[in-house]
């Protein structure tokens, strides 16, 4: 007698670590385990992984996170990735001819300020809701076709794609290009209004269609990972990029609802339901997911530096020996409502995008110490949240919709109590925290469910989501208000002129 399934397999590839994890059917985790990834750097501003080391780690956390539990009782698995990381491959023999192109890398900015200064980016913006920016997959592709030998005169004998490309063609041997639309939103190259990829940009970014995966929905039908891999052939039945994986955890399915991922930075995601947003306040336009015949947008807004603040202040002032101390730290914080940390260390990212602006401490006193510092480090994410918020908010009052009425949160600065409160109190939004903060993983797992059957519904994925602590709003609304003035006169400081 076959075995009933009764678990869900979620892989969550990110750009620092694999990590895989055992979820029974009502969504609750049972087991993982997980893998750093090694960074290469082979240029000034070139990152990049090694494919294959991100294959064999796949499949090394998947078994042991899966150990113990009869293969035939999986259901199904589901696949989460780091967005944008390019890979080219052969597809006889699955071997990737040159390592993958890390979502971070800016080796191709040169190209994308020509496409610019070229008059391309409307074209661009109006076809996917992205801006022209090394960041997304076109550009990294068509390096890899210009300098990888032979890659364009044998275009016809490769494929391309994000990680989730790479590994959904890896676990079904061979027998599966695709990907979904939430990866393939963030390419460049496809059309978010037809969800297929785009002619006209195609031609721009000189990329022949024939390298392409198919474009899938999230929730749906991926292949089968190979006996070999696992034990049995499990169904691969739910797809999504990691942002947009972790906003399906956090069952945000409603036009409105909004979460923060707080990480190395911050991505924050607004639903805006089933027509295509198109930003007017400096934000991008993304596929939220594409389930049971419905396709949902959103609006993305990301923040560069969120918990690297907390390990500059660890590992470059020395405040803290580890990141948990930072809690504790600000506890001790006196009164400074003067004091304020732009961590532009890399330059603004959304609403300013001004890649020049530098960091600055501003409005420094004889009585700040460590505390006043490190508070105001934790106070400065939360005031480019309300920037972000703000933006969000005018882009979804265009559209028609209603202002988002609470602030969901995952991610490792999310443990962290006085961070979600001071979070709360600077947004004027109630900030919840999840139970399972690995909604990444989560998202994966319920698009699983979802695609596999084990789901009726999306309000069925919604029932499995619960609530850790929910922090209200202390701050009176003028206080708030003043602090953020302070926060935009601080931001205006360190803009590069001509932004």
């Amino acid at each position: 007698m076959d075995a009933e399934p009764s678990f869900l397999l979620a892989i969550d590839q990110g750009t620092t670590s694999t990590r895989a994890i055992l979820f029974d059917t009502s969504l609750r985790p049972l087991a993982s385990h997980a893998l750093e990834v090694l960074q290469i750097y082979p240029a000034d501003g070139w990152v990049e992984h090694d494919p294959e080391e991100i294959w064999q780690a796949v499949i090394a956390c998947c078994r042991v996170a899966a150990k113990g539990v009869s293969p035939a009782e999986i259901a199904a698995i589901g696949l989460a990735n780091q967005r944008e990381t390019t890979v080219l491959w052969e597809r006889s023999t699955g071997k990737a001819l040159h390592n993958a192109i890390v979502w971070q890398d800016r080796r191709t900015t040169d190209v994308c300020r020509i496409l610019k200064e070229n008059g391309h980016e409307p074209l661009v913006t109006a076809r996917t809701g992205l801006v022209i920016d090394p960041y997304f997959s076109a550009t990294k592709l068509r390096w890899l076709l210009d300098h990888v030998p032979d890659a364009r005169r044998r275009a016809d004998e490769l494929a391309f794609g994000t990680i989730d490309s790479w590994l959904i063609f890896r676990l079904t041997g061979g027998h599966v290009h695709a990907t979904d639309v939430t990866n393939a939103s963030r390419t460049m190259l496809l059309d978010l209004r037809t969800l297929d990829w785009c002619d006209e940009l195609l031609a721009l970014f000189d990329v022949p269609r024939v390298v392409l995966p198919e474009v899938r929905d999230s929730a749906g039908d991926f292949g089968n990972a190979t006996e070999d891999l696992l034990g049995a052939r499990i169904p691969i039945c739910g797809v999504a990029g990691d942002q947009q994986a972790a906003m399906f955890g956090q069952a945000c399915f409603a036009p409105g609802d909004v979460k923060a991922t707080y990480g190395t930075g911050c991505f924050a995601l607004v639903n805006t339901g089933t027509a295509v947003p198109a930003s007017r306040n400096r934000l991008l336009a993304t596929a939220a997911y594409r389930a049971r015949g419905t396709t949902a947008y959103a609006i993305e807004g990301s923040i560069f530096v969120a918990g690297s603040v907390v390990q500059w202040l660890r590992d470059g002032l020395g405040m803290i020996g580890s990141a948990s101390e930072i809690e504790e730290l600000v506890r001790r914080a006196r009164g400074c409502e003067g004091l304020y940390f732009v961590p532009a260390f890399t330059g603004l990212g959304a609403p300013y995008w001004d890649p020049e602006a530098r960091g600055a401490i501003v409005g420094l006193t004889r009585d700040a110490g460590a505390p006043e510092i490190a508070r105001a480090a934790l106070d400065a994410v939360c005031f480019q949240t309300r920037d972000l918020l703000a933006a969000m908010n005018a882009d979804m009052k265009l559209a028609g919709f209603g202002q988002p009425e609470i602030l969901k949160v995952e991610g490792g600065m999310v443990r962290n109590d006085a961070f979600c409160q001071r979070l709360a109190d600077l947004t004027g939004l109630p900030v919840a925290r999840p139970t399972l903060t690995e909604t990444t993983a989560l998202g994966a797992a319920s698009l699983a469910g979802l695609g596999a059957g084990l789901f009726r519904d999306f309000a069925d994925v919604a029932s499995t989501w619960s609530l850790d602590r929910r922090f209200e709003p202390k701050l009176a609304c003028q206080t708030r208000d003043a602090l953020y003035e302070g926060w935009r006169d601080a931001v205006k400081r360190v803009r590069s002129r001509g932004n």
